[in-house]
């Protein structure tokens, strides 16, 4: 999916009016028709809505609505703060078929004051849509204000009012409605996919209202998001006469005295991703441990019983990752030090991260096409300051061209971003996985596929990708609350199967 900024919307819109060829107004009905199935579907019980509607095309949305649920019969109250301003065309239009096919009053806030509503009524908030450029501020700010303050629910038309469509340091967040559903229209707008913008957002339902796929094809996206059709031609069936070396040796650099369990979660996310060969580098202490619970992988130890302080030779191995349980010892982060002199792809996550942040002047050493796969904590030590989605998606590209890496950041919809700025969002996965360890599973899987040959931009969206599908099937088989991380390496198999499912395995000729 193709998620555009507020500007390249208008662009969207504009050229499926074109191309349909449709006027506006009928294109602001349809997506009307698909609104209020939506609403109504989500609230099968409420009889009773009260449309807040701005004077642009998001106000005209909401009085086409207003009709339309009066129609289905249901008790509508239109709100507008002065129905006498100026209204776009499309609103204009829509206020007078609303005025002259149905008997209703549409109050006046200016002059009326905001409604003391009861909180069986619904609230529509079609006050602003993703055009709105800056805060809210005065008369409007109030409006959303009180709208917060009410009892009722509230579902929010495309974008809630106050919410702009990308960046939102500058907004004053008492202003922006705080809607328990968002039903936005065609894609999502980038702000919705960042954690700071949820309590905001709500549930999130995205609307397909027809604009134009010509259109969308023809206008730039900001970002996209990672589909299952996407990453299918990066996969292959194996070939018959193949043997274990084919699909790739890596080595895992993990583990310390206490942390064992990092590294068994991420070695056995890698086997169960495809790696032909598998060796993991840990401290003497953890070596039962791993040679108990997963005999398919070997073994390099460590001169040091409790933590990492050498390598052994990355000369013979295709891909590297190093991180889970890692500690920051001073002499583990020398042995990281060396191990940037090599030249494989290195995935680097959890304390690699750590010990890279307590020595910013290593990071023009991470080998290039390497991967990192911080979450917003880790990244916003890597980069010197905490901040927000949309600016930490800025640095993550800044980031990732600098470097020249691909960085995973990590999230309910991780950002996966290429040295050359390329962006593409993962939607698959559910709050399950908040879960300790569910990291350490994405850097098996990481590891698993560049040791095969992928490049890390590919390697990271099929990783992210499959990662979340397994949390779905583990979500599905235990529940959210119940899941860990190992259930998640218990659904890879699954959820390859379901992405391979098209692939020729059994190619006898008997």
């Amino acid at each position: 999916m193709r998620i555009f900024s507020t500007s390249a919307v208008k662009t969207v819109d504009a050229l499926t009016v074109q191309y349909e060829p449709i006027t506006p107004f009928e294109l602001m009905e349809r997506a009307s028709c698909v609104l209020v199935r939506a609403v109504v579907e989500f609230f099968p019980a409420c009889r009773h809505f009260a449309i807040f509607a701005g004077t642009g095309n998001n106000g005209g949305d909401g009085l086409v609505m207003a009709r339309l649920l009066i129609e289905k019969g249901c008790m509508v109250d239109v709100y507008m703060y002065d129905s006498s301003a100026r209204l776009s065309a499309c609103c204009a239009d829509a206020y007078e078929k609303l005025i002259e096919e149905r008997d209703i009053i549409i109050h006046n806030i200016s002059s009326e004051g905001f409604p003391l509503l009861s909180d069986d009524i619904v609230i529509i908030d079609a006050l602003f849509g993703s055009g709105l450029s800056r805060p809210l501020e005065d008369q409007y700010a109030s409006i959303v204000r009180d709208i917060n303050l009410s009892p009722c629910k509230v579902a929010a038309v495309d974008v809630p009012s106050g919410l702009m469509g990308e960046e939102n340091a500058h907004a004053n967040e008492q202003n922006v409605v705080c809607a328990d559903v968002t039903f936005t229209l065609q894609f999502p707008k980038l702000a919705m996919l960042f954690a700071d913008n949820e309590r905001f957002v709500g549930r999130l339902r995205v609307l397909d209202i027809g604009l134009s796929k010509r259109a969308m094809n023809e206008t730039e996206p900001i970002v996209c998001t990672i589909e299952r059709e996407d990453l299918l031609p990066l996969l292959t069936a194996r070939r018959r006469h193949s043997h274990k070396g084919d699909y790739g040796r890596a080595l895992l650099v993990a583990g310390s005295l206490g942390m064992a369990g990092a590294s068994v979660l991420a070695a056995r996310a890698a086997m169960r991703s495809g790696v032909g060969l598998l060796t993991l580098h840990v401290p003497r202490c953890n070596n039962t441990i791993v040679q108990t619970t997963l005999p398919e992988a070997m073994t390099s130890l460590d001169i040091c019983d409790t933590h990492i302080t050498s390598l052994p030779s990355v000369g013979r191995f295709n891909a590297v990752a190093v991180g889970p349980g890692l500690g920051t010892d001073e002499s583990t982060a020398v042995a990281l030090l060396q191990l940037m002199d090599c030249n494989v792809p290195v995935v680097m996550d959890a304390d690699a991260l750590n010990i890279l942040s307590m020595h910013p002047d290593w990071l023009y050493k991470i080998p290039a096409g390497s991967v990192i796969t911080p979450h917003p904590g880790e990244f916003a030590r890597l980069t010197g300051c905490a901040t927000g989605g949309y600016e930490a998606l800025q640095r993550a590209r800044d980031f990732a061209e600098r470097y020249k890496v691909c960085v995973v950041l990590k999230g309910a919809y991780t950002a996966v971003i290429s040295p050359n700025g390329d962006c593409s969002f993962n939607h698959c996965g559910n709050a399950g996985m908040a879960t300790g360890g569910s990291g350490d599973v994405l850097t098996g899987i990481l590891l698993a596929l560049l040791a095969q040959g992928h490049t890390a931009y590919d390697a990271a969206r099929l990783a992210v990708y499959i990662h979340g599908k397994a949390g779905n099937e583990a979500a599905a088989a235990k529940g959210m609350r119940s899941m860990i991380a190992g259930d998640i390496v218990e659904a890879l198999p699954s959820a390859w199967l379901s992405l391979e499912k098209d692939l020729q395995y059994w190619n006898s000729d008997f």
